[in-house]
């Protein structure tokens, strides 16, 4: 977890196919019901899907 995000999957940046790849792979965690997106990690030089995490709230 990164700052209240859950990595699903890293992409490098440099791909032949950039971020598409990421842009993929984030479509199909949507379409299974994940809040996915894409992000840019400059100190990795990479693509990642991630979701963000969402705090509970407890129950009175």
């Amino acid at each position: 977890m990164i700052n209240g995000r859950v990595v699903l999957q890293r992409f490098p940046a440099g791909g032949p196919r950039g971020s598409w790849p990421a842009e993929e792979f984030a479509r199909l965690r949507r379409l299974e019901g994940q809040a996915a997106e894409v992000v840019m990690d400059l100190a990795t030089d990479a693509f990642l899907v991630i979701v963000r995490e969402v705090a509970v709230q407890p129950v009175a």
